[in-house]
């Protein structure tokens, strides 16, 4: 059975509005606004997908249309409201998406409450050689986090007070420090720690099993953040 999808694309970015919209979810890329290649996707993947934020007509529709409640969580949890089972979970400024990294997301995660996408380092300048991101040195290789999240609802409900807490101490370096542990974050800086370590300090944070997944498609980790990456 395959999973529900939810599509995040709520909140407010300044640079949007010089395009006419509030959320760069709906800032033109290629001539749609770019959450629309999201929806796209998903649905060639045969999925349904939730979406949480505005709504002025997209195309494909949505199957269901949620409000922005202003924050990453409270969108999260709102959906969640309304799908079963397990749930893949798309920010809406990843207008390169394909339904072919969708599927290998499906196919190849673990079983798992969480599962978090990772892309190496190499493929994503291999196919988008101008992007900037940010990238974790892991014993595998060099890696930068996805814009996907396959989760399991009911499982991933133990995990949000923890997930809560997560957020809340974002901007709060020494207090998430304290939380991850100095000595995963000594390790990463030398380039030491492995991806096992990483799920497993990540499984005692949030008290469900965490798995990453390495996928070859660089389209789940390249998001766009500014102006200057719509030419990407």
């Amino acid at each position: 059975m395959r999973p529900s999808a939810i599509v995040l694309a709520g909140g407010k970015e300044a640079w949007a509005e010089r395009f006419g919209v509030g959320s760069k979810a709906l800032v033109p890329y290629r001539g749609r606004p770019m959450v629309e290649w999201v929806l796209e996707a998903l649905y060639a993947a045969g999925l349904s997908p939730v979406y949480v934020g505005e709504n002025p007509g997209l195309v494909p529709a949505p199957a269901l249309t949620l409000p922005d409640r202003g924050g990453l969580l409270e969108n999260l949890e709102q959906a969640l409201e309304h799908v079963e089972g397990r749930v893949l979970v798309a920010t809406g400024d990843i207008p390169h998406l394909t339904e072919e990294a969708v599927r290998f997301v499906l196919d190849k995660a673990p079983e798992a409450a969480l599962v978090y996408p990772i892309v190496p380092k190499e493929a994503v300048e291999a196919r988008f050689p101008r992007t900037k991101r940010t990238y974790a040195r892991l014993r595998e290789g060099t890696f930068t986090g996805g814009n996907l999240l396959l989760l399991d609802k009911s499982l991933f409900r133990k995990a949000l007070p923890l997930a809560r807490r997560v957020v809340a101490l974002r901007k709060r370096p020494l207090a998430l420090a304290r939380l991850v542990g100095w000595d995963v974050l000594l390790k990463l800086l030398l380039g030491r720690l492995s991806l096992a370590e990483v799920e497993a300090r990540a499984q005692r944070i949030l008290g469900v099993e965490a798995r990453a997944l390495v996928t070859p498609y660089p389209e789940v980790g390249v998001d766009v953040d500014r102006e200057e990456d719509l030419v990407s």
